[in-house]
C-alpha cells in the first residue's frame, strides 16, 4: 500500500513553493564551478563535502550555504544552477515552480545584481520552452541583515521587476522577527510585488502573527510552529493561507526530531492549506517527491491527504486563475488515470 501510494504521489502533476535556488547547489555542481572560478573550497571530495552536511540547527546549515555560494560568480554559473534544478524537478512532474534567490549574499561577494537576475531568469525561460515548467521569481530578504539592506537591495532590483513576482524573508529566524522588515516589504506591496515570509519554523506563533499582521504577507513559508496556537490554526484556516511545509528539511535541521513527529497531517485535519516542498535540497536529502516519500513512509498518509497537498500546491502559487485552473485540470486527468479502488 506504502508503495502504491508512493507511486500515487511521485506521478501527479505538481507545483513548488518553497525551494532557493542557492540551495539547490548539488556538490558535483559546486566543484565543477570552483574549479571553472578558481575558487578554493575547504573540502577535498564531493564525499568530504556530503559528509559535512550534518546540521544541530538553521545557523548551522546556513554556515555552510553561504560558503557554497562562493563558487556562483558569472551569469553563466547562475543559469547553471538553476537549470540542474529544472531538469532535476522536471523528473518528478513539477509543472510550475515558485523559486527564491537570495541576491544580498552575492551582493556582499561584488556580483552585481544584473549578473545574478539575468543568469536565473534565462534559466527560468529556457525550463518553461523546454519542460513546461511555468515558474515565478521571488528576490529573498536576509533577515540577519539590516533593514537598509533590505531598502537598498530593492532599489538595484527595480530596473528588473518585470522579472520577479514578489520578495520573501529567510535566514535565521532567532532575534530577527518579521516586524524588523515591515517597512520595506510595505514598499514592496506597493511596487505590485506579492509577499512571502519564513515563520514558525524555529521560532514561536508570534513570529507569524507579525508576519500575517505586521508584514501583510500573503502566505507563509514553514509555519510549523502555529500548530501551538489554536487561534492562529483558526486563522490561518479562515483567511486559506498557504503554508509552504518543507518535511526533509524540518528533519535535517531538527524542527522535528524524527519524520513520524511530523505535522503535516495534522495541518491538513485542522484544514490549513499546507503544500510539500523541498526548501534546500542539494542540503536536505531530497526534490519534492523525495519529500512526498518520506512522509508517506513515515505517516498514515492516505490517497485523500496526497490530493490536497497537491491541488494545495497549485491553489497557493502565484499562477492566474486560468493557470490554476488548467494546472488542476491537468492534475483531475492524472487522478482519473489511477483506480481508486486500489486505494480502498
Amino acid at each position: 500500500m506504502k508503495r502504491l501510494l508512493i507511486d500515487f504521489a511521485h506521478s501527479l502533476p505538481k507545483a513548488e513553493l518553497h525551494l532557493h535556488l542557492e540551495g539547490s547547489l548539488e556538490p558535483e555542481r559546486m566543484f565543477m564551478l570552483a574549479q571553472r572560478n578558481q575558487v578554493t573550497l575547504p573540502y577535498s571530495s564531493t564525499d568530504e563535502l556530503k559528509a559535512a552536511y550534518s546540521f544541530g540547527n538553521l545557523q548551522a546549515f546556513l554556515d555552510l550555504y553561504y560558503q557554497g555560494m562562493s563558487v556562483l560568480i558569472t551569469e553563466q554559473d547562475f543559469y547553471d544552477l538553476t537549470y540542474d534544478y529544472l531538469t532535476r524537478i522536471h523528473q518528478d512532474n513539477v509543472i510550475h515552480t515558485e523559486v527564491f534567490f537570495d541576491p544580498q549574499g552575492h551582493l556582499e561577494r561584488g556580483i552585481d545584481f544584473a549578473t545574478q537576475i539575468n543568469g536565473i531568469y534565462r534559466a527560468l525561460e529556457d525550463g518553461q520552452r523546454h519542460y513546461g515548467i511555468s515558474f515565478k521569481l521571488i528576490m529573498s530578504f536576509l533577515r540577519h541583515l539590516s533593514e537598509e539592506s533590505a531598502f537598498e537591495t530593492l532599489e538595484l532590483a527595480l530596473p528588473y521587476l518585470d522579472k520577479i513576482s514578489g520578495v520573501g524573508l529567510d535566514s535565521s529566524e532567532k532575534g530577527h522577527p518579521p516586524e524588523k522588515f515591515a517597512r520595506v516589504f510595505a514598499r514592496a506591496k506597493a511596487l505590485g510585488l506579492k509577499v512571502t515570509v519564513h515563520a514558525g519554523e524555529e521560532e514561536p506563533p508570534e513570529y507569524v502573527w507579525q508576519a500575517l499582521n505586521t508584514v501583510k504577507t500573503d502566505r507563509v513559508d514553514h509555519g510549523n510552529r502555529s500548530l501551538e496556537d489554536p487561534k492562529l490554526i483558526q486563522h490561518l484556516a479562515e483567511h486559506r493561507y498557504t503554508l509552504t511545509v518543507c518535511p526533509l528539511s524540518n528533519l535535517k535541521l531538527c524542527v522535528i526530531g524524527s519524520m513520524d513527529e511530523h505535522p503535516i497531517i495534522r495541518m491538513l485535519d485542522q484544514d490549513l492549506q499546507a503544500t510539500l516542498n523541498s526548501d534546500d535540497p542539494a542540503y536536505f536529502g531530497g526534490y519534492v517527491n523525495d519529500n512526498f516519500t518520506a512522509v508517506i513512509n513515515a505517516l498514515p498518509l492516505t490517497h485523500a491527504h496526497i490530493l490536497t497537498l497537491v491541488k494545495n500546491s497549485f491553489t497557493g502559487s502565484w499562477m492566474t486563475d486560468e493557470e490554476k485552473d488548467a494546472a488542476l485540470q491537468r492534475l483531475e486527468k492524472k487522478v482519473d488515470e489511477w483506480s481508486h479502488t486500489r486505494f480502498d
